[in-house]
C-alpha cells in the first residue's frame, strides 16, 4: 500500500516551506513520491513554489480549485485514484489552509483507495508566533488541524521568542478546549521550524504517525465564510507594492484579510514572489511566477482592494 501523508496547517503558517524540505529528505532516502496541491483556490500558487523539487523520483500534481466542496471532495478522490496507479512510495497532501480534515481522512475511506492507501503521518504547520486572538472559526479550524496530528511543527520558530512560543501552544490546547476535545499538546510540538530541523528529527517526522480525536465539528454555514480573491496582471515596483499591501491589511474596509499571496513582475520585468501576513510582508526574487495576487480573508470587499492595487 502508498503510505500518504497530510501536511496541513492555518493560512500562512508554513506548509510549502515545509514541503520542500520535507520531500528533499524523502527523495535522499530512495523514496519515489508524489506531491497534491490540494487547494480550494481556482489558482495554484504553492504549485508554482514546488516546481524546483520535480525529477525521476518527484511528481506534483494539483486540484482545479474554484468549485464547491462537494465537487472538490470529487476532484480529490479522483486525483488519488490517477496517482495510486503511478508507483510511488509516498503521497504527500497539502491542503488549503482552510481545509477541513475530516475530508481526508473520510475520502480514504472510500473504495479502491482504502485499499490502495496507507495514512501515514498527519503533520500540522504552526506559526510560532500565532496571534492570540483569532475568530471562533479561525479557532475551530486550528483545532480540528492539530487534533489528529503526529507531530506539530512550529515555523519561525527562530524568530519567536519562549514566551510566544509558549503562548502558541496555550492557545492551541485552548482552541482544542473550546470544541471539546480531551487532548493536551505538548510532547508532540517540535519547537524547531523547518530550517533547523535535522535528519534525526525526519526521521521521528516520518514515523510520527496519527491520532485519532472526537471534537464538536462547526457547522461552517451558519459562521463566517473565508473566501479567496484574485487580482491579475498587478505591476508594480517592489517598494511601491510592500506600501500598497500594508495599507490593504490595516484597511478595515478592505474586509478582515489573513493572508495575500502570489507574483508579480516589475516595470524592469523581474519576477518576485509576494507572501505577507499581518506579521510580516515578504518579498523576494523569483525565478518565473504567474501574474496573479491572490487575497485571503473574510468580509472582503473586491472594489476596495481593487483600487489599491490599481493606484
Amino acid at each position: 500500500m502508498v503510505k500518504i501523508d497530510l501536511i496541513t496547517g492555518f493560512l500562512g503558517s508554513g506548509k510549502t516551506t515545509f514541503i520542500k524540505k520535507y520531500a528533499g529528505y524523502l527523495v535522499d532516502q530512495g523514496f519515489n513520491i508524489g506531491i497534491l496541491e490540494n487547494d480550494f483556490g481556482a489558482v495554484n500558487v504553492d504549485m508554482m513554489l514546488l516546481q524546483d523539487l520535480t525529477g525521476d523520483h518527484c511528481e506534483l500534481e494539483m486540484i482545479s480549485g474554484g468549485c464547491d466542496r462537494e465537487t472538490h471532495r470529487r476532484r480529490f478522490r479522483t486525483k488519488l485514484i490517477s496517482m495510486g496507479m503511478c508507483g510511488y512510495d509516498r503521497v504527500l497532501v497539502e491542503p488549503s489552509g482552510i481545509y477541513d480534515v475530516d475530508e481526508f481522512f473520510d475520502v480514504l475511506q472510500d473504495e479502491p483507495l482504502d485499499q490502495w492507501y496507507e495514512i501515514g503521518n498527519v503533520i500540522v504547520i504552526v506559526d510560532a508566533k500565532l496571534e492570540n486572538e483569532m475568530s471562533e472559526t479561525a479557532d475551530y479550524l486550528l483545532a480540528s488541524e492539530a487534533a489528529n496530528a503526529g507531530r506539530i511543527i512550529l515555523s519561525r520558530a527562530e524568530e519567536a521568542t519562549k514566551e510566544e512560543i509558549e503562548n502558541t501552544i496555550r492557545h492551541l490546547n485552548r482552541a482544542l478546549e473550546q470544541v471539546h476535545c480531551g487532548r493536551v499538546l505538548d510532547q508532540e510540538i517540535m519547537r524547531r521550524n523547518g530550517e533547523e530541523l535535522t535528519e534525526q528529527d525526519f526521521d521521528e517526522i516520518l514515523n510520527c504517525g496519527y491520532v485519532i480525536e472526537s471534537y464538536q465539528k462547526m457547522d461552517m454555514e451558519n459562521h463566517e465564510v473565508f473566501d479567496s480573491l484574485y487580482f491579475m496582471n498587478v505591476k508594480m515596483a517592489e517598494a511601491k507594492l510592500r506600501k500598497v499591501i500594508e495599507k490593504v491589511m490595516s484597511d478595515s474596509a478592505c474586509g478582515d484579510i489573513f493572508r495575500i499571496k502570489g507574483f508579480l513582475k516589475t516595470a524592469d520585468d523581474h519576477w518576485y514572489q509576494l507572501n505577507a501576513t499581518h506579521h510580516e510582508i515578504t518579498i523576494k526574487p523569483i525565478e518565473a511566477g504567474q501574474k496573479v495576487l491572490i487575497v485571503i480573508g473574510t468580509h472582503l470587499s473586491e472594489d476596495r482592494i481593487r483600487e489599491y492595487f490599481e493606484s
